[in-house]
């Protein structure tokens, strides 16, 4: 069984309800991997946002 460091597991849990407002429990059912390809689509939806400007 793999496990993460919990600072990356709340930062990437916060990311992920900051931007899409998803409650806890749907956060933690996610598996990690899927979780962290979500940060990282919000991260290149935020670069393009960015780059838009």
């Amino acid at each position: 069984m793999t496990t993460y460091a919990p600072d990356r597991l709340y930062a990437e849990v916060a990311y992920i309800a900051y931007h899409f407002h998803w409650p806890l429990d749907d956060l933690l059912d996610l598996e990690h991997p899927e979780r962290r390809r979500f940060a990282e689509e919000i991260g290149a939806i935020n670069v393009r946002i960015e780059r838009g400007r």
